[in-house]
This record gives structure tokens, C-alpha cells and sequence, in this order.
């Protein structure tokens, strides 16, 4: 069966579905406000998942369930019960001994392990990640969660001591920022709101957060823990369109940061609409073009691996993902050869289906918007060298190889988010590195060659325009301890367990002349634990 024919049967029947798989469309209806579990009566945002069903020879989109299309009076309570709950710093949460708050995100922790076998299906159904990846983004979430707790630990147990310098006692620690609004992206709806929201709360800033527009049910077997798991007014959840509930939010100048991971216009955008931004604190992930640069003496098979892996892990849509690549033009030929060798083999399906690497788009005019990508490099001279690339079925696309891609196409410039292989031949090293100076994005880049000289050449210029160069190996932003950012409008803020901890705080330090009566005194707060910051308390 050649892939034009397993295209045409890419979908199954509804009887077809593995029994453990089926899902009982959910209506979402409980939303968590002031620790309590509330029941929205008012309208609601249908989802709809990027499964089809065949029903008469045709794909026909499946409506999963619902969600709450919250006012903005009611999201105005969320945000005040998360002020309220900080209460200019003087609230139960950001007065919390570290290790008191370290015990509420344990807990959450076991809580949330209980619901992996909801969240896992909810993500294959919801944003059509295969079940391999939407277990290894549940698991991955729970690591980051404990990996974050143990770093929060060190970083206690270095602020634990007083300092003395020029006749000043001083205890420096981490203090909360107030209240943050996170806000995460669909393709990774769990994990990467984690990223924020885990260190954000465990640092004693109050949250509201909005999930992303796909990937919003995922969150309803979480709620129980969250309300169970932290006290009143600490995590708050809106539903709703961006525009009419974010907006609002923003604009009444009570969020003390903006934690958003999605393209930069839109972060432009809430920006703006604050009244201080000067006083808004902002840890943005946003868009990005990372380039693969293939030196004439690369590893083929090990560049044509990891470059597939880059491109098309997750259908492409991730903001590491490999966006454009620059192969040298004496090895063009052999690489493209391999590239397009190892893009027919992938294996495509539904999400549940044993190693599946390519599967239907939650984007529902994505595949629209790639064709109209590919018409216009056509026109302009490119060629889909792969067998049905760009071809689609329902919410399906079957990915593309484009070649030679040139300045004036659009796929030269703009992040195709989506299964979508841009190729471009050069000849002179300094083409590809003169793209990533001009690009309006500055994530990461990806080297491939064997010479050291070579290597270390394109290294030192390259460590200016982007905030990750990777040696013969994808994109990516993991480990999670390795700092995640990015330069131009790619980034504002670092992530990463140790750096999350620090930008959702800042840096507060009691001090007072070195005398016997303030030794004294500072002896006494200590020894009788009359306050939460001033301490010397190992956590173990």
C-alpha cells in the first residue's frame, strides 16, 4: 500500500477505536476561584478534536466536549482572589515558610500522578499527540515539578547564612513578585505551563492561569488538586477567548507578571494594555526560525536522523523545532535524497497507534494554510520532493519537503509551525549565517560538520544571535536545568528549574549594623522563629 492509499484510510470508524481509548465527550463545567470549585452556567466553547472519524468514505471532525466562555466579571473575581490571597505580600502564601510551601506542591504532585491516564488520553485526543510523547509530557511535567522542588532546596540552603561586609549583617533570600497570570501554548499544554506556573507558585507569587486555546479539558481532572492541594486564592482558573477575558485582566494593572508562552504579537499586545508596564514583569517564550546549517564534511545519516527528529517531532509544532535548513550544495543532492528516504518511512496514523511519528493537526486550517505555503514557493521556482507532501486528508497533512527555497517565498521567513521541510542550497558559509543575523528571531541553531576549525568559526559569531547552538544534534530546550531563552522576539526571561525560580522572584535582604544589640536581636528572631524569612533552617 504506497502513502497516497494509507492516507485515504488514515482515519478510522468509530467502532474501530480501541475500547481503552474511547472518550465520553466532557462537559466542562467547574472552574477553581477562591479554593473553591465553582459551576459555570453560562455559554460555552465547543471543542472539537483533530481525530476524524470515516463515516460514508469521508472524515467527519469529532466534538469531545466543552468548556466555560467566562465573562469578565467572573474572571475579574479570579484575579481578585489571587490579590486578595497575596495581599501586598502579607497573605498566608507569600509569608509561608519555604519548606511549608514546598509540602503544598508535594502534595500536589501525588494528586496530579493520580489523574496520568486522563491527562495522557486527553492529550492525544485534544491536540492529536501520539501517545508515546503525551506520556512522556505528563512524566516529564512530574520530573520538572520535583527537579524545580530540590532547587528551590539548594537555593534556600545558600541564602540560609548571614553575610557580614563593611560592618553590615545581612540575610539575603528570594522574595515573591505578587500576583503572575500564566498562560501556556497548545502544543505543550501541560508541560510548559508547568514551567511557569510550578516555580511561580512555589516562590509565593498567587496565580491565575488561562489554559491555551487547545488542551483546555486536560486541565478538569486537575482542579480537584489544585483546590486541594493550596490554600484559598492561590490558584485561580479563566476560560474564555483571550481577547475578551486576558484583555481586561491586563488592563486593570493588578497582574505583577505576565508569564506567556506563544508568538510574540500577542505578548506585544498584553503588554501594551497594561496600565505600568515599567512595573509588569514579563518571562516570555515566544516565536522562533531555528536554522540547521550542514557543512559540506557532515555526517550524513547522523544529519538526516536528527534533522527528521528536529523538523517533524510533534507534527513540527514546537517552537525548538528545526524551521529551516541550509545544506551545502556539493552534498545537496545526497542529503535531500536521505532527507526525503527518511520522511516516506515515517510512520503516520492515529495518535494511540503503536509508533506513530506523524499525526492529524489540532489547527484546523493549518493544512490550508500549508498548501497556500507551498503554492507560493511553486510559483516562485520550489518543488515538494517528497511522495504526497503537503498533501491532506481532514485534519491530517502528510509533511513536505520543499526545495530550493528562496528569499522571496514565504517559507524563507515565516515559522511554518507544522509538518513543513524548507530547503535551501548554499554555497558560501556566510549565507545561512548572514540569515540567522537577519532574522527577526534568535532561539536556537543547529551546526552539523566534522572539522573543528569549521565548527568553532560558526560557534563564535553564532553565540551572539542565538541563545543555543547545537553541535550535530536537533533543536531542543531539554534538560530542563540548561537555561531555556532566546534573543530578538523570541524570548524575554530565561527558564530552566534554576532560572524560573529566580525570575518569578527577586532578590530581598534584611541587613542592620553589625553591633552587640543587633546580633542580639537578630539572635533572638532566629533562635525563638519569630519570622519566615529571617532563618537559618537547613532544608534537607
Amino acid at each position: 500500500m504506497n502513502i497516497a492509499q494509507r492516507m485515504a484510510s488514515i482515519f478510522p470508524t468509530a467502532d474501530a477505536i480501541p475500547e481503552k481509548f474511547r472518550l465520553t465527550p466532557i462537559h466542562q463545567t467547574d472552574y477553581l476561584i477562591s479554593g473553591e470549585l465553582k459551576t459555570w452556567d453560562g455559554p460555552f466553547g465547543e471543542v472539537w478534536s483533530p481525530i476524524c472519524c470515516m463515516e460514508q468514505e469521508v472524515p467527519v471532525p469529532i466534538k469531545i466536549g466543552s468548556h466555560p466562555r467566562m465573562n469578565q466579571e467572573t474572571c475579574q473575581a479570579a484575579l481578585d482572589a489571587a490579590v486578595k490571597a497575596y495581599d501586598h505580600g502579607q497573605g498566608l502564601w507569600p509569608t509561608l515558610p519555604v519548606s511549608e510551601r514546598i509540602r503544598h506542591v508535594e502534595e500536589f504532585t501525588w494528586r496530579m500522578k493520580e489523574k496520568r491516564t486522563e491527562v495522557v488520553n486527553l492529550l492525544m485526543w485534544e491536540i492529536g499527540k501520539s501517545l508515546a510523547d503525551s506520556e512522556k509530557e505528563f512524566d516529564r511535567t512530574v520530573d520538572y515539578i520535583v527537579d524545580t522542588i530540590d532547587a528551590l532546596k539548594e537555593l534556600d540552603r545558600v541564602a540560609s547564612r548571614f553575610t557580614i561586609q563593611s560592618g553590615i549583617l545581612g540575610q539575603i533570600r528570594r522574595a515573591p513578585l505578587g500576583v503572575v497570570l500564566c498562560m501556556g501554548p497548545y502544543n505543550y499544554p501541560l508541560n510548559e505551563t508547568f514551567t511557569t506556573l510550578i516555580p511561580a507558585l512555589i516562590m509565593g507569587n498567587t496565580v491565575v492561569f488561562k489554559p491555551a486555546k487547545l488542551g483546555i479539558l486536560l486541565w478538569g481532572p486537575l482542579l480537584e488538586a489544585f483546590q486541594k492541594a493550596f490554600p484559598p486564592g492561590v490558584v485561580n482558573t479563566v476560560y474564555g477567548e483571550g481577547r475578551t477575558v486576558v484583555g481586561p485582566l491586563m488592563a486593570g494593572g493588578q497582574i505583577d507578571c505576565l508569564a506567556f508562552i506563544g508568538s510574540s504579537k500577542v505578548a506585544d499586545t498584553l503588554k501594551h494594555q497594561h496600565p505600568n508596564p515599567h512595573r509588569l514583569r514579563c518571562v516570555l517564550g515566544l516565536d522562533a526560525k531555528n536554522a540547521a546549517i550542514i557543512l559540506p564534511d557532515a555526517d550524513m545519516e547522523a544529519a538526516v536522523s536528527e534533522c527528521v527528529l528536529g523538523a517533524l517531532s510533534f507534527n513540527g509544532q514546537r517552537c525548538t523545532a528545526l524551521k529551516i535548513l541550509f545544506v551545502h550544495a556539493s552534498v545537496a543532492d545526497e542529503f535531500l535524497k536521505r532527507l526525503v528516504d527518511a520522511v516516506n518511512k515515517l510512520p503516520f496514523g492515529m495518535p494511540w497507534e503503536n509508533g506513530v511519528k506523524i499525526t492529524p493537526l489540532p489547527v484546523r486550517d493549518k493544512p490550508k494554510q500549508i498548501a497556500e505555503w507551498l503554492e507560493d514557493a511553486r510559483l516562485r521556482g520550489a518543488n515538494v520532493l517528497n511522495e504526497c507532501g503537503g498533501t491532506a486528508q481532514g485534519t491530517y497533512c502528510h509533511p513536505a519537503v520543499v526545495y530550493p527555497i528562496t528569499p522571496d517565498m514565504q517559507l524563507y521567513s515565516e515559522e511554518q509551525f507544522g509538518p513543513v521541510i524548507p530547503v535551501i542550497p548554499f554555497t558560501d558559509i556566510s549565507e545561512p549565517v548572514r540569515y540567522v543575523v537577519q532574522s527577526n528571531y534568535g532561539q536556537q541553531v543547529s551546526i552539523f560538520g566534522r572539522q573543528s576549525d569549521q565548527i568553532a568559526r560558526l560557534v563564535d559569531p553564532l553565540v551572539n544571535q542565538v541563545c543555543r547552538v547545537n553541535i550535530n544534534s536537533q533543536c531542543q530546550r531539554g534538560p530542563d536545568s540548561f537555561p531555556f531563552t532566546g534573543r530578538k522576539d523570541s524570548a524575554e526571561g530565561t527558564l530552566s528549574v534554576s532560572d524560573a525560580l529566580r525570575v518569578f522572584s527577586i532578590r530581598t535582604l534584611v541587613a542592620a549594623k553589625n553591633t552587640q544589640a543587633n546580633r542580639e536581636l537578630l539572635t533572638t528572631v532566629i533562635r525563638e522563629r519569630q519570622s519566615s524569612f529571617l532563618n537559618t533552617d537547613f532544608i534537607f
